[in-house]
C-alpha cells in the first residue's frame, strides 16, 4: 500500500509539472488539487507538504520565477494541510477546493495589489486589481474543480475497487 502511494505521489509531481509546462488556459492547473490531495492522502506529512512545492519548483525553473512565490508557496502549504482535514470525504473535497480557490484568489490578488506598483494603494486599486482578476478566477475554480474532481474521483474509485480488493486478498 505504502509503495503505491509513493508511486501516486510521483505521479503527481509529473502530471503538475507537465500540466504547467504545456500550453493551457492561464490558471488552469492542477495545483490546488493537488495539494488538497496530498494533505488528504500522503500519510508523511513531509512528503505531502514535499510533492506540490516540489512540482511548482521544477516547472517554475522551466517557466520563471517571480514576485508572487513566498505568497503561492505559502498557500501551496495551507492547501495540504486543508487537504488533511479531507480524509476521504467527496463532499469536503468539494468544498475545500471551492474555498482553496477563493482563498487563492483573495491571497494572490491582495499581494499583487499591494506589491506589484500596477494599482493605486487605494481602494479605486484594489477594485481594479480584483476586477481584472475575475477571468483569471474563473479558470482558477473550473480548473480546481476538474483536477480535484479526477484525483478525489480516482481515489474513491481506487479505494473502493483496487485497494479494497487488495486488502482483502491479504
Amino acid at each position: 500500500m505504502f509503495q503505491s502511494r509513493v508511486s501516486i505521489a510521483i505521479l503527481m509531481v509529473i502530471a503538475t509539472v507537465i500540466s504547467r509546462i504545456l500550453p493551457h488556459p492561464p490558471n488552469f492547473t492542477p495545483v490546488l488539487a493537488v495539494s488538497l490531495f496530498s494533505g488528504a492522502y500522503v500519510a508523511d506529512r513531509r512528503l505531502a507538504l514535499f510533492v506540490p512545492l516540489l512540482a511548482m519548483f521544477l516547472s517554475d525553473l522551466y517557466i520563471g520565477f517571480h514576485d508572487l512565490i513566498p505568497v503561492i508557496y505559502g498557500f501551496m502549504i495551507l492547501a495540504v494541510l486543508f487537504g488533511k482535514q479531507i480524509r476521504s470525504s467527496l463532499t469536503k473535497s468539494f468544498g475545500y477546493t471551492v474555498v482553496g480557490s477563493v482563498v487563492f484568489f483573495v491571497l494572490t490578488n491582495l499581494a499583487v495589489w499591494a506589491t506589484s506598483g500596477m494599482y493605486s494603494l487605494d481602494l479605486s486599486g484594489l477594485v481594479t486589481c480584483f476586477t481584472l482578476a475575475i477571468p483569471f478566477f474563473q479558470n482558477s475554480i473550473v480548473g480546481d474543480l476538474v483536477y480535484s474532481g479526477i484525483l478525489f474521483g480516482s481515489m474513491a474509485f481506487l479505494n473502493r475497487t483496487v485497494f479494497s480488493t487488495a486488502k482483502q486478498n491479504a
